[in-house]
C-alpha cells in the first residue's frame, strides 16, 4: 500500500511537468530547419500584412477627408481654369483630381482638334467618355494596392502554420518511437508544441482576412463616388454644364 501512494504522485508530477513544456519557449528549441522556414515565413508574411492594413487605413482617412473637399471645390469655383488649377495642386495619390484632370485634358484636346479627323471619328461626349472610362479604371486599380497580399497571407497562413504543425508531430512521434515511451509525458510537450505553429498561422491569417473584407467595402464605397463624379464631370466637359444646373 505504501508504494502505491508514493507511485501515485510521481505520475502527476511528470504529467504537470510535461504540461509546462508545451510552451512557445520550448518550441524554439526544439525546433527543426523545416520549423524554422515555417516560421519565418509566417513572420514575413504578418509583416505584410500588418504593413499593408497600416497603409490602407491611412490611405483611406485621407481619402474619405480629401474626396468630399476636392469634389466641392471643383464644382463651387466658378471659373473652370481656377478649378483645374486646384486639382493640379492635389497630391498624386488622391484620384479624384486626376479623373477631373484626365476628363478636362481630353475635353481641351478634343477641342483643339475640332477641324481635324479626330471629331469626325469621336464626338466629344465620346472623346470625353473613353478617356473617363480609363481614368476611373487606373484610379480603382490603385485603390487596391496590397489587397492581393492581404488576400493570400488570409488563405494561406493556416496551411503554413499545418505544415510546421505536421513536420513537428511527425517527428515527435520519430522521437517517441526511438525512446520506447508513450506516456503522457512524452507526447504532451512534443505535440504540444507542434500545435503552436497551426495556431501562429491562424493568429497571422486572420487580421489579413478581416483587413481584406473591411477594404474591399470601402473601396467598393469609393468607386461608387468615383463613377458618380465621373458621370457629373462627363456632363460638364461634354455639354458645358453640369445635370441639374440648368434649373438653378
Amino acid at each position: 500500500m505504501l508504494q502505491e501512494t508514493t507511485a501515485a504522485p510521481v505520475t502527476g508530477g511528470n504529467n504537470a511537468e510535461a504540461l509546462t513544456q508545451m510552451g512557445f519557449m520550448n518550441l524554439m528549441e526544439h525546433m527543426t530547419v523545416v520549423n524554422w522556414i515555417v516560421f519565418l515565413v509566417l513572420v514575413l508574411m504578418s509583416v505584410l500584412s500588418i504593413y499593408w492594413i497600416i497603409y490602407n487605413f491611412i490611405k483611406n482617412i485621407r481619402l474619405k477627408k480629401n474626396s468630399d473637399r476636392v469634389i466641392a471645390t471643383f464644382w463651387e469655383t466658378p471659373n473652370a481654369q481656377d478649378a483645374i488649377r486646384f486639382m493640379e495642386e492635389q497630391p498624386r495619390s488622391e484620384p479624384f483630381s486626376k479623373v477631373a484632370l484626365d476628363a478636362a485634358q481630353a475635353a481641351a484636346h478634343h477641342q483643339r482638334h475640332d477641324a481635324s479627323r479626330l471629331a469626325e471619328t469621336l464626338s466629344r461626349s465620346e472623346f470625353v467618355d473613353r478617356a473617363l472610362r480609363q481614368a476611373v479604371t487606373r484610379e480603382s486599380l490603385g485603390l487596391e494596392a496590397g489587397l492581393t497580399v492581404l488576400a493570400t497571407v488570409g488563405a494561406t497562413a493556416p496551411f503554413v502554420g499545418l505544415l510546421g504543425t505536421v513536420w513537428g508531430i511527425y517527428n515527435a512521434l520519430i522521437a517517441i518511437g526511438m525512446s520506447g515511451q508513450a506516456d503522457i509525458g512524452a507526447v504532451a510537450g512534443p505535440v504540444g508544441e507542434a500545435l503552436i505553429m497551426t495556431a501562429i498561422g491562424l493568429a497571422v491569417a486572420i487580421p489579413a482576412v478581416l483587413g481584406y473584407n473591411f477594404f474591399v467595402r470601402l473601396n467598393r464605397n469609393t468607386n461608387n463616388k468615383l463613377d458618380t463624379f465621373a458621370h457629373d464631370l462627363h456632363d460638364f466637359f461634354a455639354t458645358g454644364a453640369r445635370v441639374g444646373d440648368a434649373g438653378r
